[in-house]
């Protein structure tokens, strides 16, 4: 059955194939010493296999392509010069030869397929095949995504969504073409097929995934949200929403909450499932102490990309000379505090905005109102320093709209309302957490940041005065068991009150002059209320 569907795409029937390998089978495929470099996997001394994915150690965006057609054309949120972004279209002959390109290498090779599926909830999961010639990715699609059973796997038959990997393909026709590169990362969404050329990084597979989910499910009225997701010991659900960087992965990995995904979710009329049936965290700089849950779920089976490996075996998570962006997958099962799988949980109590501000404007937390969470969620804020990104020297604001602009492929406002309906409908609190930097410029604890998010999650909130934070309007806590008051109000950093006031009225400057591309949406006038008010 799975020759027959590929020889549909050109793959014939001569290719091998191995379908639905298992993690033994792929950890000695891919340690052969008879692979290449970066085909070839280490072991590391934790138990996890380490790989390489070469000049590319993250996504291409300046690469990604859509097809325009009859179905795309008045729907995803197509790049332009008032607000670009990473939906490039293509004509039908430029994905057609892609196509080829990619078909074309893969006929004959020894393939690896993976069936999996994208999304927790039976009602609304999509059936994805990930065909491949290199192991390890094939073992990244078995960690990222949902692993049917054997019942399931036999009712699986054709796919929703195919993927198709030939990392040793370039298309050099790409100047012709009016491309970025001979690289390239391409869709054709009425077909659910993604063509990947010229990269190694894993994480095109997942987020191309996503991107195609961010299409549909909203399509059909399910907001889908690049956001992480626990449960409380009272089946309370909270979503935290956050840019790399910001701590979405490290503060929803809790061992006083269950964990429900780090990083993709959809929200249906029954509750929020996952879309992932693994995690894709951040290693730069990692440590038992500071993370035990995402430290101990690094063992067999797990697959760390770009990380520093020693003679002997050692992970050296402080080295990151190869880049900032060092990552491990594993299946979740991998972290000991999880909740139910293979179903939609309960309507989200709590949601957390999460931004690493770098200005010393931002207060710890911050509780939002509608107007404002729609403001703060359209604009996507964080901010880049020094070190995470090659030629930052100083701090610089940075905005995504929905904290996941790269993986839109409808409006903005169309998730923005989407989930605004379920905050009103379910009366969902909504709180920003500043886990950045304060006004003398010390990053906030980690354990301080926990304590906050412990605090917005909890009942205290309800019995607890607020006081208003000018300029950005923003309503703080007066007093949080357990923390030092005085961190609340950034304020109190500065010897000088204008000090704060002038970094706060520059920041907003930033702000507004973000959100003007949104003044095309009908309810703009209303939104920007839920700015900054600069005199």
């Amino acid at each position: 059955m799975t020759h027959s569907y590929l020889s549909e795409f050109g793959i014939g029937s001569t290719t091998t194939i191995v379908h639905q390998p298992t993690y033994d089978e792929l950890f000695i495929l891919e340690c052969d010493p008879a692979l290449d470099e970066q085909e070839r996997g280490v072991v590391t001394s934790l138990g996890a296999v380490s790989v390489d994915t070469g000049v590319f150690t993250g996504r291409t965006p300046k690469d990604k392509y859509i097809l325009m057609d009859h179905h795309t054309d008045h729907r995803v949120w197509w790049t332009s010069q008032s607000y670009p972004n990473d939906n490039k279209p293509i004509s039908p002959e430029i994905w057609s030869c892609l196509l080829d390109l990619v078909t074309t290498y893969l006929d004959g090779k020894y393939l690896y397929v993976v069936d999996v599926f994208c999304g927790m909830d039976p009602q609304n999961r999509r059936k994805v095949r990930v065909v491949t010639e290199i192991a390890w990715q094939a073992h990244f699609a078995l960690n990222m995504f949902v692993r049917p059973n054997k019942e399931e796997l036999r009712q699986f038959d054709e796919p929703d969504f195919l993927v198709l990997c030939a990392s040793r393909v370039v298309n050099r026709e790409w100047k012709k073409q009016g491309l970025n590169s001979e690289n390239f990362v391409a869709f054709n969404f009425e077909q659910g097929v993604q063509v990947i050329g010229g990269t190694w990084y894993g994480g095109e597979i997942k987020k191309g995934v996503f991107s195609m989910m961010n299409y549909f499910l909203p399509l059909e009225g399910i907001p889908t949200m690049h956001c992480a997701a626990n449960q409380g010991e009272k089946d309370d659900v909270a979503l935290f929403f956050g840019l790399s960087g910001t701590g979405k992965t490290t503060l929803s990995t809790d061992d006083h909450r269950e964990l429900i995904g780090d990083d993709e979710h959809a929200w249906c009329d029954r509750g929020v499932f996952n879309l992932e049936g693994g995690c894709y965290a951040k290693t730069a700089r990692l440590s038992l102490e500071k993370e035990p849950e995402i430290f101990h779920a690094i063992r067999r089976d797990a697959l760390l990309e770009n990380v520093t490996v020693l003679e002997d075996g050692q992970v050296d998570f402080y080295d990151v000379h190869k880049t900032e962006n060092g990552r491990v997958s594993y299946p979740i099962y991998h972290i000991d505090h999880l909740a139910s799988l293979q179903q939609s949980l309960g309507h989200p109590n709590k949601i957390v905005l999460l931004t690493a501000d770098a200005f010393g404007v931002f207060p710890p937390i911050s509780k939002l109102t509608e107007t404002q969470f729609l403001y703060h969620f359209l604009s996507g804020y964080t901010s880049k320093v020094s070190g995470t990104e090659q030629g930052v020297l100083s701090p610089i604001p940075t905005f995504s709209a929905c904290y996941g602009a790269a993986f839109l492929s409808l409006p903005p406002m169309t998730y923005a309302s989407l989930l605004l309906e379920k905050i009103r409908v379910h009366k969902t609190e909504v709180f920003l957490v500043n886990s950045g930097w304060d006004g003398n410029g010390e990053r906030y604890l980690l354990s301080d940041t926990r304590r906050i998010v412990q605090w917005a999650l909890s009942e205290e909130v309800n019995n607890s005065e607020f006081e208003l934070l000018p300029i950005f309007n923003l309503r703080i806590p007066r007093y949080i068991d357990g923390l030092n008051t005085a961190i609340l109000d950034p304020r109190n950093c500065y010897e000088q009150k204008h000090d704060w006031e002038s970094r706060a009225f520059q920041l907003g400057e930033d702000f507004i002059e973000n959100f003007n591309k949104y003044q095309d949406i009908t309810p703009y006038s209303w939104i920007i209320n839920g700015g900054p008010i600069i005199d």
